[in-house]
This record gives structure tokens, sequence and C-alpha cells, in this order.
């Protein structure tokens, strides 16, 4: 493009940007479309936007921003069994700061790289209202073996990989609701899982062999276990005491400045809730280990269509007052 014609979008694309998108179907973003080649697999298609003062704060440093914009869509496709082929990026910006920018694109461009999701296009717009990033990842699984949420059956093993409820914790302690009596490096490990989630794409493979159903955990995993169980149309006994908690959330609930309901209910967690056959178990442990990822038994799919039961150390049913985030 002839500089004397380009745009100040134009610009922020060349110097931010096109310097990511290494794939050839990119065509260094100076055409209007993108090309994914055709491999014979299926192509998984996911969506998330993440929006200032909702998903994260006014000032959260740019480099974990872009680092979440794309984590919590390789998430999905983890849950998928998808593994990664691409995303297009829309970023909409107050103004176009070369102080928030250049970590912004640096950090997106090792995420990228790191997880073999190039950029392969997008759009940059100006608004007066909260930044926000939407990302659209593409992912491959072979014909017909994409992950649903509709699988599972009565039997199956419930697993939920990492730690639950480290991010809504984290985003307490910057808020002031929560931490006290935290040591400071416990403290940043709560604020970092919820700033820069750690998706489970390691396990992606895993999932897609052993796993009948399975989604990403984003609103709260007693939520998004309930709309699992509903699209399954099958119903779930979790046993709260099994829910794997990390060493600061831990002493969180021990203090009593938090409670294991508000933790299964809290969002951000970005990690896979997962149903798993009986005679799958073992292997799907072994591949977890194999990948190095933490995968905890919490439950087991019943059947019926009611909403799933939560169960205390003595077996009785727990009623939580809020099954998940909700942005409306």
């Amino acid at each position: 493009m002839d500089r004397r014609m380009a745009s100040g979008e134009d610009d922020l694309i060349a110097r931010y940007f096109r310097p990511l998108a290494t794939d050839p179907g990119a065509f260094g973003l100076v055409d209007d479309a993108a090309l994914l080649n055709h491999t014979g697999d299926d192509l998984v298609v996911t969506t998330d936007a993440i929006v200032e003062g909702v998903h994260f704060l006014p000032d959260d440093p740019p480099d974990t921003i872009a680092r979440k914009a794309l984590r919590v869509n390789l998430s999905d496709l983890a849950a998928k069994g998808a593994v990664p082929a691409g995303f297009v990026l829309t970023l909409a910006l107050r103004d176009a700061k070369e102080q928030w920018l250049a970590p912004f694109a640096r950090a997106l461009g090792e995420d990228a790289a790191a997880f073999g999701c190039p950029v392969l296009g997008g759009d940059t717009v100006s608004t007066p209202g909260p930044l926000m990033i939407s990302i659209t990842a593409f992912g491959r699984v072979p014909p017909g073996r994409m992950v649903r949420r509709t699988g599972a059956k009565p039997g199956d093993r419930i697993a939920v990989t990492g730690t639950i409820g480290d991010a809504a914790l984290g985003l307490r302690v910057l808020k002031g609701q929560a931490g006290e009596g935290l040591d400071t490096p416990s403290r940043e490990f709560l604020i970092q899982r919820y700033r820069v989630p750690q998706p489970r794409n390691a396990l992606a493979v895993a999932i897609r062999e052993h796993a009948s159903a399975a989604m990403d955990v984003s609103d709260g995993l007693a939520g998004d276990l309930a709309k699992l169980c509903a699209a399954s149309g099958i119903s779930a006994a979790i046993n709260l005491a099994d829910v794997p908690l990390s060493e600061q959330a831990r002493a969180l609930v021990t203090k009593g400045s938090s409670s294991i309901e508000s933790i299964v209910s809290g969002g951000d967690d970005y990690e896979v809730v997962c149903t798993v056959p009986e005679n799958r178990w073992d292997s799907f442990l072994a591949a977890a280990r194999l990948a190095n990822v933490q995968v905890t038994g919490i439950g087991r799919v019943e059947t019926g269509p009611a909403a799933p039961r939560f169960l205390d150390t003595a077996g009785k049913p727990v009623t939580l007052k809020r099954l998940s985030y909700s942005h409306f």
C-alpha cells in the first residue's frame, strides 16, 4: 500500500499487528480476508469478547489483557478437543497509544506462537466507550470428532482440570474484598490467575479421545456443569469436597473469608469440565499425566433431567444461592 494513502488504522495495523501475521494465509494483513488451508479436518469456530470493567480492570497491564483475550478462546477449543488453527481480532480502542499497544501486540504475538494459533486478520475501530477485544478462533478436529456438550451418559465420571475459584478470588483481591492474611506471593498468584488464564490445550487430544462431553468453565463450575447436564438430558452428583482448590484458595476457605459455594459459582476459571466413561477413566488420567495437566474426579453423571446436586462431606445436598456469573 502507498503510505501516502494510508489511514491511521492502516498505520496501526502495519506497525503492531502485521509482524504477527506469519501464517501464509494471512497475506501480511493487506487483503480483506484470510485463507485457511483445507486439510480434511472439521473446522471448529469459537468467539469470545472481553470488555473493560467486565472481564478486566481499567488498570490491568496491556500484556495480560492480550493474553486473556486469546486464551479464553483457546480454552473453548481445548474443551472441544480441537487443535488451534488461527484467529481473527477485533480491537475497539479509545485511543492508539504506543505505551499500551506495543506490549499488547508483543504479548499477543508471543501467545500466538506458543499455542500455535496465528493471527489471520481482523479489524480495529475507535470507540468512546470501554475498551473491547473480540477474538474469533479456529481449530481443527478429525471429521465428526468434536466433543460436544450432549454426549454425557449415566455412570460417566465427571472431571475438571486445574483448580477452581482462583480467578474469582483474584478479582476480589484486586478490589480489596479478599486476601487479608495472605502473603504477597499468594495474593499475586490469585491475581495472575484472574488476569492470565491457563487454557488446557495440551489436553485437547486426550479430551477428544476419552470424553463423552465437555465444555469450557468460564462463568462458574456449578452453572456451566448445569448447562452441560441440560444439553445431555442428564443430571449429576458433585462432591464439593473433591473440587480441586489451590493452596491459596483453600487458605481463604479455611479462614472463612471465602466459601466453597462461592468458589464453584465464581467465573473466569477457564478450566475444562468433562464427562468420561468408566472404562476410559484410567487411560484418561494417564493421558493427563503425560500432558502435565492436573485432572480431578469430582462426581458422576446420573439419570433424569434434574439439576445437578452438590453434596457436602456428609453426602447432604447444599443449596447454592447462585450457580454462575451472568452478564444480564
